[in-house]
């Protein structure tokens, strides 16, 4: 079959998927019977356990403040970070405090039907030698819930943020001598119908990113706009519930990726793509509930010189609760990512991640995670290996009061003729948070 037959297929089952969301007949006594159960028993629901991070904590939680009809957090986060390799380079690491300033706010409704959240964000950072990574960072959002029946109902979100590209981002320009500045406004729409023992979900996404052009040491501008482009995706999923507790399910994935121009170096990077996934999600009583799902992922590029990229993909989350106290969490990924790099068209990303957390006390919370990144670029010979390792802890002294100390190393190996850069980088936080 060739690939635009699989593209054209993929959009088909999506447009299926949506319309059966809407109007998928219960006729049948089979179905009824299956409706009548699922109203006693949610056969999607993974909450037999609670995980430590997601443990509600009454006595250590913001009161808030009443408007209207909503709930208002306000809150504030002081960091002092201190890094070792502040411009993440092999030779000559230079070391550095940072200052952040964290504010943010947070407005929920209250409704018995519906929901409508909305939040405002900022990091601004200072810091104490090196002012060209200063930066003042924000976002603004909002998601939204509308229940048009009891199995039925419609989710949508967006957000604007203006942010800076961390030194140690893959794809970030290395001789630039202020990190890049970049504005991204996404939002999505999505649908889900429970019909018996089947669930349908559709969901629309759309990112739009803009990258600001960076200058090196010798005023020489970098230019950034190969880079401004515009994503859209379309995903239709079905499951089924074996059991209340095990459903196994498909899902479709469609997506283009439109750029706004392209240099000599690095054509236009115009492609289209899709994701064929099926797996489990599942609940073995209180002790592990987890997703697991396997497939095939193609991108296909509009420029030949930039070749296709294909392969397995996979997406799989477990957490497993040895204790009460305790969540030990997996996760794997596979998938096609966006190349920031001049003449690479995008890369395949494998990820695997195990993190730790433990509450230690009712208001102490322990953490640990290790990750391990494979980035292997098309058009280009890059190969990127990068090893993530956090450690940390948070005090909970009141419920207007907490205190966070983190440790973070990160180390990255890039091989092949255009190889990146390789660092090891270490940072230190200390963060304390009042919120109301």
């Amino acid at each position: 079959m060739r690939a635009t037959d699989i593209k054209m297929n993929a959009a088909k089952a999506c447009f299926i998927l949506a319309v059966a969301a809407s109007v998928c007949p219960t006729t049948s006594f089979g179905q009824a019977l299956d409706s009548a159960q699922a109203r006693t028993t949610d056969l999607f629901a993974r909450d037999r356990s609670v995980a430590v991070l997601e443990r509600p904590h009454p006595e250590y939680e913001a009161i808030g403040a009443t408007v209207g009809t909503f709930s208002l957090f306000p809150r504030l986060q002081l960091d002092n970070e201190n890094s070792d390799n502040v411009f993440a380079v092999e030779t000559g690491p230079v070391s550095d405090w940072a200052f952040h300033a964290r504010p943010s706010a947070t407005l929920n409704s209250n409704w018995s039907r519906h929901q409508l959240n909305a939040y405002v964000r900022g990091d601004f950072i200072r810091n104490e030698k090196y002012h060209t990574e200063n930066a003042n960072n924000w976002s603004i959002g909002g998601t939204g819930r509308v229940d048009v029946l009891r199995e039925f109902n419609l989710a949508l979100g967006a957000d604007y943020i203006k942010a800076i590209e961390p030194r140690t981002a893959s794809n970030t320009a290395v001789s630039a001598r202020d990190p890049i500045k970049y504005d991204q406004a996404q939002a999505y729409l999505s649908t889900s119908r429970i019909v018996g023992r089947t669930k349908l979900t559709v969901r629309a996404d759309v990112q739009s990113y803009n990258y600001k052009d960076g200058f090196d040491l010798n005023g020489n501008v970098i230019d950034q706009d190969a880079r401004d482009r515009i994503n859209s995706s379309l995903q239709g999923r079905a499951d089924y519930a074996v059991s209340p507790a095990t459903a196994v399910f498909v899902a479709v994935t469609g997506n283009k990726r439109n750029y706004d121009t392209g240099t000599v170096a690095t054509p236009t990077r115009d492609s289209n793509g899709y994701e064929l996934l099926t797996g489990v999600n599942f609940e073995l009583g209180a002790v592990v509930r987890g997703e697991v799902a396997v497939g095939y992922l193609s991108q296909s590029f509009d420029n030949a010189a930039y070749g296709d990229i294909h392969g397995f993909g996979s997406r799989t989350r477990l957490e497993w609760f040895p204790t009460e106290l305790t969540t030990i969490t997996a996760t794997a990924s596979r998938g096609i990512e966006d190349a920031g790099v001049v003449g690479a068209g995008g890369y395949l990303s494998t990820n695997l991640g195990l993190s730790i957390d433990h509450e230690l006390l009712r208001n102490v919370i322990l953490s640990a995670s290790a990750k391990r990144v494979d980035d292997d670029y098309n058009g280009i010979d890059r190969n990127d290996d990068r090893t993530e390792f956090a450690l940390g802890g948070n005090y909970l002294v009141n419920r207007n009061l907490g205190v966070t100390l983190r440790y973070y190393r990160t180390k990255q190996s890039s091989d092949g003729t255009s190889s990146g850069p390789n660092y090891t980088a270490n940072r230190v936080t200390l963060s304390l948070t009042t919120q109301f």
